[in-house]
């Protein structure tokens, strides 16, 4: 899957969830994939990717929600894709 495959919409974004929205496609490329798919992402890499982006570990407390239901989503429109 690349870019391309992916149809282009503005959508908007509340000003609460944008750290959690840049942390998630800061992590894009820290999926745990096996031969059945990606599984979610790799919770080792979040500190670091979070503190890359000047996110404290207080407020990450506050975002990790926010990056899970995100996480299931992608996960759910993954799995839509091998059907």
């Amino acid at each position: 899957m690349s870019l391309a495959d992916i149809e282009q919409e503005e959508v908007e974004v509340w000003p609460d969830a944008w750290p959690a929205l840049r942390l998630f496609e800061a992590m894009g490329t820290q999926w745990r994939v096996a031969q059945a798919g990606a599984s979610g992402l790799d919770y080792t890499a979040i500190p670091a990717t979070a503190s890359m982006l000047g996110i404290s570990r207080r407020d990450l407390t506050d975002i990790f929600p926010d990056l899970r239901i995100m996480e299931v989503e992608a996960l759910a429109v993954m799995a839509e894709s091998l059907e």
